[in-house]
């Protein structure tokens, strides 16, 4: 494992970004990242099951479990084949846009993935600390310092980060570990009691058939209810979003590691059947062995169900450990959630120009979610239930993409019986989705905010980045090289051309045109360059050039790149390194309001593109008797 100081430099999604050998960690101990959210859940679940549901609890969590093994399991396991860089569904759905409306789309996702991995952070500290504050011998002492404590769990897990990614895995392995075991002990007692006392059976069936009538009116109910339950589903999105951290095979590439794939759908398989076991048992043994009234608010097991039965059956000695287990991992489980963020966002808003380049790095990475969490925390006041609702909404927005995303690929592949299961899915997803919103909205205002947030600080980004040259590589072919070459001793002088019918006489005229604005003598040489805008939504991009002769005479380098000026000037900048020689460029002004050309090149790549140009160069080459020269008649 790198030490700090090398983690800071690293790029996320690389190995060595986290802290990890260059063969990654093995898929059992990333499970456990990831388990710190998804199994901490069992400190909440069952009660929040069973004050949702009440005696038909164990069996809304049954329909949640079946959900969950056979909806939400299948679409992770496909999205893990499909996108093995850890991009997640996100990923899959941005090949489908193009152009701005797939960015913004992008940008909409982020705020929910945000939304999600955020929330998680805040609200599983909150609700650490809100343990720690309930508990009888420290409310005297703990009492109305929630928001304070929080703040400092949250910084503390800030900590493990910016110490290395190795340390953050380690100490969640010993958690999810502890916490695990603890909890088969508190359900083994618990099946032991009713076992031993078969009449709680009996009322419970009793209740359950006199409240709910038959079994379908009670599979109707629980299908309804479903939604209060879904949190019990969390921990899929950042199971996918970790993938670069899992050991592959060693003939594993960036194409295609299979090795990393499989071990992935075994993190996300194993996980998903150890909460379902848990979940389900724990919801049978808390509905049958708690008196409904305690799972109320101000009742003992309100919000602490199998801390209760702990304390209960197990004595105060092994009830004080279980709370402490409890209250480590609710602590850490914004751990899963920090890993996810730390891989997923780098891999978009520096490509779209919408973050600095220092977003790529760790560290500061890290530095601003934890300040993020800061915020967060005070505009709630560490309230959990505030937040519950924001996180359910993320969870359920990244699902039901997650599902739809599927279905697509699996259609576009012609697999007639996956693309009718996975939209099968999707739809119940989406409607528990909606479901969700309409009965907590502030999840979807939460939602909306972060968006929003992203949106408009990625596009001031974008804005004060217009021009940085932003070509990764400039790509020559053989002809372009051999014109490049020819100037070896003496300036290239290149002409920017708008092509048009691109005939003989478009050429001969544009060169009169510009030997007479430019005083140019007939006997110098001129090179047409053309680009060719493909998509102007991409930051950066590789620049291809290749080189042509048009009738006969004209020799042409074309150019693909995401904007006019940029592809020019990354250009003339590789003439000048290869040559020895500062190139001339030509171009025209451009008709036209001068705030709406720096639109168009902002939105389009294009506008007014001389000026640009020189701008371009100008940050790219402070000394001046080294920049390319621009000349506009």
């Amino acid at each position: 494992m790198p030490d700090a100081d090398t983690q800071g430099d690293a790029e996320p999604g690389d190995s060595g970004a986290h802290g990890g050998a260059d063969e990654g960690q093995r898929w059992w101990r990333v499970m456990c990242l990831t388990g710190v959210d998804y199994f901490s859940t069992l400190g909440y679940q069952p009660g929040i099951a069973a004050l949702a549901a009440g005696v038909l609890s164990p069996i809304a969590t049954i329909v949640l479990v079946i959900v969950t093994l056979l909806g939400a399991l299948p679409v992770y396991r496909r999205v893990a084949q499909e996108s093995p860089h850890g991009e997640g569904s996100i990923s899959m759905l941005e090949r489908l846009l193009s152009f701005w409306k797939g960015k913004l789309f992008v940008l909409a996702l982020l705020g929910f993935a945000a939304t999600d991995f955020i929330i998680t952070i805040t609200l599983s500290a909150a609700d650490a600390s809100a343990h720690l504050v309930e508990n009888p011998h420290l409310t005297g002492v703990l009492g109305g310092k929630q928001v304070l404590i929080t703040l400092f769990l949250v910084a503390l897990l800030g900590a493990v980060f910016l110490k290395g990614f190795g340390e953050a895995i380690g100490l969640a392995v010993a958690l999810v570990g502890i916490y695990l075991a603890l909890n088969m002990v508190v359900v083994a007692v618990g099946i032991w009691k009713i076992i031993s006392a078969p009449h709680v059976v009996t009322d419970w069936t009793d209740a359950l058939t006199t409240q709910h009538g038959n079994p379908v009116l009670m599979i109707g109910v629980a299908l309804v209810l479903f939604p209060k339950l879904a949190l019990g589903m969390s921990g899929f999105e950042t199971g996918v979003a970790v993938m670069p951290h899992i050991k592959g095979d060693p003939d594993d590439s960036a194409s295609s590691p299979a090795g990393r794939i499989r071990g992935t759908r075994k993190l996300l398989t194993t996980a998903a059947v150890i909460m379902s076991a848990f979940l389900i048992a724990t919801s049978f043994i808390t509905t049958l062995l708690i008196p409904a009234k305690e799972f109320e608010n101000g009742g003992e097991a309100n919000g602490r169900a199998l801390a209760y039965l702990a304390h209960q059956y197990l004595g105060g000695g092994f009830g004080s450990v279980y709370d402490l287990s409890t209250i480590v991992i609710l602590w850490f489980a914004g751990a899963s959630a920090m890993a996810g963020m730390l891989n997923l966002m780098p891999r978009y808003l520096p490509r779209y120009g919408m973050a600095p380049h220092w977003a790529r790095a760790v560290r500061p990475m890290v530095i601003v979610l934890t300040l993020i969490s800061f915020l967060i925390t005070w505009l709630f006041d560490a309230d959990v239930d505030a937040q519950g609702g924001a996180y359910a909404t993320g969870v359920l927005v990244l699902m039901s993409s997650a599902a739809i995303a599927v279905t697509i690929a699996a259609y576009k592949k012609r697999q007639r019986g996956w693309t009718i299961a996975f939209g099968v899915i999707a739809a119940v997803f989406l409607y528990t989705t909606v479901l969700n919103c309409m009965e907590r909205p502030d999840g979807l205002k939460i939602g909306a905010c972060f968006i929003a947030g992203i949106i408009l600080v990625s596009l001031l980004s974008r804005l004060r980045r217009a021009f940085e040259l932003r070509v990764t590589n400039v790509v020559l072919d053989d002809t372009a090289e051999r014109f490049i070459r020819d100037y070896a001793h003496r300036p290239l002088r290149l002409i920017a051309n708008e092509p048009s019918n691109r005939d003989n006489a478009e050429y001969r005229d544009k060169i009169r045109q510009i030997r007479a604005d430019n005083d140019i003598p007939g006997e110098d040489d001129l090179v047409f360059v053309e680009v060719t805008v493909r998509d102007a939504s991409d930051f950066e991009s590789e620049l291809t050039v290749r080189g042509e002769v048009l009738h006969g005479r004209y020799r042409v380098l074309t150019l693909e790149s995401s904007s006019i000026p940029n592809a020019i000037a990354a250009l003339a900048l590789t003439v000048r390194d290869r040559t020895g020689q500062r190139p001339h460029l030509y171009f025209e002004w451009t008709e036209g309001n001068p705030f709406a050309q720096f639109l168009r090149f902002f939105l389009f790549g294009q506008g007014e593109v001389a000026p640009v140009t020189r701008e371009v160069l100008r940050e790219a080459e402070p000394d001046r008797t080294k920049r390319p020269r621009v000349h506009v008649g």
